[in-house]
């Protein structure tokens, strides 16, 4: 199952956004994981930047992955890796992807105004905060 295509057009209001970054804050301190806030709203950790050169939004990448829902639900998983073209993917993707090289790896937990939004997907309800793991694996 591969969601990545989607893009939410759900526009969030301010309120919408700041309840969304306290249920990841509240996630992130029973978790005890720390990460940094993008000017978006992306929660992340680059675990690993990769070597080579940073990819770019016209390029395309293989990558694996794990996806949960909040409460830990698994999402999607990808082990073995699959080819994505990075300007289709969501917008916390494409973010985080521009911060990476071959062989990076990152954590993030993404509100909805950067991932489906009010898209109601078969495992993903419609505002649904998502905690995904990566790993580049090629840059084309």
């Amino acid at each position: 199952m591969v969601f990545f295509f989607l893009v939410g057009c759900t526009t969030y209001s301010e309120q919408d956004k700041s309840q969304f970054d306290s249920e990841i804050k509240t996630f992130l301190k029973k978790k005890k994981t720390r990460c940094k806030v993008s000017p978006s709203g992306l929660y992340y950790r680059i675990d690993s930047i990769g070597q080579g050169r940073f990819i770019q939004f016209q390029d395309s990448v293989s990558i694996s992955y794990t996806g949960r829902l909040l409460s830990g639900t698994i999402v999607d998983q990808q082990v073995k890796p699959i080819r994505f073209a990075v300007r289709d993917l969501i917008p916390a993707w494409k973010e985080i992807l521009l911060e990476l090289r071959k062989g990076g790896q990152a954590y993030m937990v993404i509100p909805p105004h950067l991932g489906y939004g009010s898209n109601d997907l078969e495992k993903i309800p419609p505002h649904s905060i998502l905690e995904f793991t990566l790993r580049v694996n090629e840059v084309k």
